[in-house]
């Protein structure tokens, strides 16, 4: 049996594993083995399907000490007008790049692949290879890191949660791109992210709408990505910002909150007669909303039970389907809600969320939080977890502890000053810009909200609390 020491075991070497790594070796001289058992680093992007693409911008994507693209804006297509968006070719390319040229040059890093991470009760943890079986024994000087806490499952490795009798046509959204026979009709299973992946994907195939049916057990509310731009567009950021706590001072209600936060353009839905119960901080541009809306053969009925031959059994009720129907299934969790556990413990730091669905800007926080401070205590103060969002009244609660976790890196200088500066960050370059006419309204409209809004966020955080 192999043995090695190291002062941190990064446990996954997907985005947030890569980022921590990244911010951690950049800001102290620890040494690091980061394992992952795919044989090289990108996480699930790795298994992706083949047409996926970032929903937010490159530019605050990937590791902070290396840009992801160009930070272009597009000029044509779905996106144009906003900052480019990486394809799952690029992101693998771009942390093997991460890899090869930043890390492994350190000198502080060891990279260990095809290799499962046991951690025996009564033993030190090991590292198993997937391919030989050779182990090897660590010894950890530091910390264990967990990057696989909130690993999201995808499409090409979920197992259906509903039964599929014989002879039903039924395959991952990978599969659309090998579909080898032609579809009556397709009918998409699932409600986010993903789901919406494969109607834009056949809609753009030239797929009619009236030949695409979509199970939506749940409606969602989604980000405008319009508002979601960085670096040159900062402003667009800013000024949706001051306008969600402009909203939060003036709302009388969870449903007012959210009737005014689609009036700023800061939340929209595909339907709007139907008030969505989801938000897992999905983004998508007006031009992909459009197109959405084109479909409107939309069933809600709650998950699918069971696909046979000729009906999908719903837990609400049935409907037809026959053999000339391909299944497109797009139910695996994605980003899963686990329980929180304190990021910074004796031994170990777990990665969780920290800001609102920024898990790149998080990691890489962590780590910077790692290198320079001592207590776990104050760590854990800089970096309160933030559980990913699930239902609408999430909304406030990640937001509430976006808050709070900004409010606590302003009382520390250099946090405050990596923050500002953090290739990661939406927020980068305002400082720079504080004197264009959008952002001083900005920044004068949060001055003016931000005591009402925090006095709201708590009665309506009560208000959605009893609604769950």
């Amino acid at each position: 049996m192999d043995r090695i020491e190291t002062d941190y075991l990064v446990v996954g070497a997907g985005a947030v594993g890569m980022s921590f790594t990244d911010s951690l070796v950049g800001h102290c001289d620890a040494d690091v083995v980061l394992v992952d058992r795919r044989h090289g680093p990108g996480g699930h992007w790795s298994d992706a399907y083949p047409f996926v693409r970032l929903h937010v911008p490159s530019a605050y994507y990937g590791v902070d000490s290396l840009r992801l693209g160009n930070d272009t804006v597009d000029g044509t297509g779905p996106n144009a007008g906003m900052y480019e968006l990486a394809s799952a070719t690029e992101i693998c390319a771009y942390f093997n790049a991460v890899l090869d040229d930043v890390l492994l040059p350190s000198g502080q890093v060891r990279f260990v692949g095809m290799y499962e991470y046991v951690a025996p009760s009564s033993a030190p943890p090991r590292l198993v290879s997937r391919l030989t079986g050779e182990t090897i024994e660590v010894t950890v000087r530091r910390k264990l890191v967990d990057a696989t806490y909130l690993e999201g499952k995808v499409p090409s490795r979920h197992t259906p949660p509903f039964g599929v009798d014989p002879g039903v046509r039924l395959m991952p959204i990978n599969g659309l791109v090998e579909l080898s026979e032609p579809a009556a009709r397709f009918v998409v299973l699932g409600a986010g992210k993903t789901g919406i992946d494969a109607c834009l994907w056949l809609l753009d195939r030239g797929v009619a709408p009236e030949r695409i049916q979509w199970v939506r057990p749940r409606d969602m509310w989604m980000f405008n990505r319009a508002r979601l731009q960085p670096l040159d567009q900062v402003a667009s950021f800013l000024e949706g910002g001051s306008l969600e706590v402009e909203a939060l001072a003036s709302a009388t209600s969870v449903d007012d909150l959210f009737r005014r936060l689609e009036e700023h353009g800061q939340l929209i839905r595909i339907d709007q007669q139907v008030e969505p119960t989801m938000f897992r901080c999905a983004t998508v541009s007006e031009w992909e909303l459009h197109r959405l809306r084109q479909i409107t053969d939309v069933v809600r009925l709650g998950h699918v039970r069971r696909i046979a031959p000729d009906k999908i059994i719903l837990e609400h009720g049935d409907i037809a389907t026959d053999g000339d129907t391909v299944h497109v299934d797009c139910t695996a969790e994605g980003v899963p809600t686990s329980a929180i556990r304190p990021v910074f413990e004796p031994g170990r730091i777990t990665i969780q969320p920290v800001e609102q669905c920024l898990p790149c800007f998080n990691a890489a926080l962590i780590g910077y939080v790692e290198a320079s401070r001592e207590e776990d205590e104050v760590k854990n103060n800089l970096c309160p977890p933030n559980p990913y969002p699930n239902t609408a009244m999430d909304w406030l609660r990640t937001f509430a502890g976006s808050m709070a976790a900004d409010a606590g890196w302003t009382t520390q200088p250099d946090v405050r000053e990596w923050v500002d500066h953090s290739r990661l960050h939406l927020m980068r370059g305002v400082a720079d810009k504080a004197d264009e006419p959008r952002i001083a309204r900005a920044l004068e409209r949060f001055e003016v909200n931000a005591r009402p809004a925090l006095s709201s966020l708590q009665r309506l955080q009560a208000e959605g609390s009893r609604r769950v």
